[in-house]
């Protein structure tokens, strides 16, 4: 696991989300990392319906709303949870951890 530092936690209001532009060290797909208020999570920022922004969604509770078609994925799993129509659909997950203020992400090493 490859730590990356992304901003300063204050930078990030709480019950909102921030895009995480790609770099170097990070994925292709840009990430989204939300403030839960007692905690950060990050996401892939692209809805599994119709490729929504999730950084710009509607965060209730440990969940954010596509703004695109009202789809809620799980903040901490990745999992959409509504529509339930059976349909396993899921957006990648990406630990988070803060050291002195700042916030970083880590990406896995090895290809998904």
């Amino acid at each position: 696991m490859k730590w990356i530092r992304i901003t300063e936690t204050e930078n990030i209001p709480p019950r909102e989300g921030r895009v995480i532009a790609a770099g170097k060290e990070l994925p292709a797909d840009p990430i989204a990392i939300f403030n839960l208020g007692d905690r950060f999570v990050a996401i892939e920022n692209r809805c599994p319906h119709g490729g929504g922004p999730l950084a710009d969604g509607i965060v209730g509770g440990a969940t954010v709303t596509c703004p695109l078609h009202n789809w809620r994925i799980c903040l901490d799993s990745g999992r959409v949870s509504q529509p339930c129509d059976g349909a396993a659909s899921t957006v990648r997950t990406f630990p988070v951890r803060v050291d002195e203020g700042v916030l970083l992400v880590g990406i896995s090493e090895t290809p998904r």
